[in-house]
């Protein structure tokens, strides 16, 4: 650490979306001579907040007073989408809470308070000591699906484009700072659309740089079209990965959760993107206990997971979020109900996520190496391995010869 450097650390709750631009602003205090510091020694903690539940915004209010609280006395920049719908209960919290709405403008925000000169990010320093092989990079924002239990499209706005030409550049220095691999994030990726290029020739233009490898964070049901998994199936750099948002295997809690699908036409969905892209690895989110769910919707949506089958699921139990159409009802379900629901969803997706496992077994993958004897495969399975195998930040090829004991991984000798 440079004598006399300025200390700022972060403290980033929710999507990819939230840590990419969380590396952005540091990577801008950076720029201006600060060091990334744990809170405990920062005279600045950014805290990046999620608004997505109601159990999101507890999460970001006691961040914020922890942060608060610390000895040293921080001064805390609030931002995030809980900040951008905040009618000023945020800044209530404490009286050296500084409330920034707008993300871009927070290293400014704390280079004042730090009294330094501000400066503009460098994706090169995302990239570098600190940072990642693995580099988000973020291509879009905002949302207007307006599912019936989701605020964010009030926080994000509607959907906007970052022009082609930055993704390009932002990719290209990535590259030459060390990264291996993008993963191409937004809040509703599909959506991308720049001048007419949309997400299938993004990824194509973003194949061109030589990076070697590309994935997406997350893409809805109705965008994963032909053109999309054409574009996938003919770019050897996009790794063997998708996930799709399922919500519910009940067609009756999809309807009236606003999503514009039916099981049907998901479950058809993921049958054509298995079969242009061979190894496929499918991950889903599932909402368990949203309002009104009974116990054959419960069980629908066991029976269609296990009929789909899924390398991953992400398991969420509702959260009321105030302002959602969801929140007003009168049927929500019991704690408890849920509580139950949630463990039956994460055993499936557990044996599940083994069985993925075992197929993998006898195959030679490519791994990212990212610390020593531990990586990322192309479909997302996180890889164990001897030390003596490949260097961290670099790719290598394993034959996998197992599975760990708890399912987490693959292992390879």
């Amino acid at each position: 650490m440079a004598r006399n450097a300025h200390r700022v650390a972060f403290r980033t709750l929710g999507c990819k979306v939230n840590q990419v631009e969380a590396e952005t602003i540091a990577a801008a205090l950076i720029g201006t001579g600060a060091v990334v510091v744990p809170q405990e020694d920062a005279e600045v903690v950014i805290v990046t907040t999620c608004t997505v539940t109601g159990e999101a915004d507890h999460k970001a209010r006691k961040a914020v007073r922890h942060a608060h609280s610390l000895p040293q006395a921080p001064v805390v920049v609030v931002t995030g989408c809980l900040a951008a719908i905040d009618d000023g209960a945020l800044a209530s919290l404490g009286e050296r809470v500084i409330v920034e709405a707008d993300k871009s403008a927070v290293p400014a925000r704390v280079a004042a308070v730090l009294g330094t000169p501000s400066a503009p990010a460098t994706t090169s320093a995302r990239a570098g000591e600190g940072f990642h092989t693995r580099a988000m990079v973020k291509v879009e924002d905002g949302c207007d699906n307006f599912c019936a239990y989701c605020i964010v499209p009030h926080a994000r706005g509607v959907p906007r484009s970052t022009p082609i030409e930055d993704v390009i550049a932002e990719v290209r220095a990535l590259r030459d700072a060390g990264a291996h691999e993008v993963v191409l994030t937004g809040i509703n990726i599909g959506r991308y659309d720049h001048a007419g290029v949309r997400l299938p020739d993004l990824i194509e233009a973003v194949a061109e740089t030589g990076i070697e490898r590309i994935r997406l964070s997350s893409v809805e049901p109705e965008d994963v079209d032909d053109a999309l998994l054409s574009a996938i199936g003919r770019t050897p750099a996009f790794c063997e990965h998708l996930h799709v948002p399922l919500q519910s295997g009940s067609d009756r809690t999809l309807a009236e959760m606003g999503r514009h699908y039916d099981t049907a036409t998901y479950a058809a969905i993921i049958e054509r993107a298995r079969e242009a892209i061979p190894h496929l690895a499918v991950s889903a989110d599932v909402i368990v206990g949203f309002p009104g769910e009974t116990e054959a919707d419960a069980a629908e949506t066991l029976a269609f997971l296990e009929r789909v089958s899924f390398a991953k699921l992400h398991v969420f139990r509702y959260s009321a979020r105030a302002g959602t159409p969801a929140a007003a009802r009168d049927d929500r379900v019991p704690p408890e109900t849920i509580a139950r629901r949630a463990a039956a969803v994460r055993a499936l997706g557990g044996s599940m996520r083994v069985e993925h496992l075992r197929e993998q077994v006898g195959r030679t993958v490519e791994v990212l190496v990212e610390r020593t004897g531990e990586g990322t495969a192309r479909d997302g399975s996180r890889a164990r391995f001897a030390a003596t195998v490949a260097a961290p930040g670099t790719l290598a090829r394993v034959s996998v010869s197992g599975i760990d004991e708890a399912g987490f991984a693959l292992t390879a000798w």
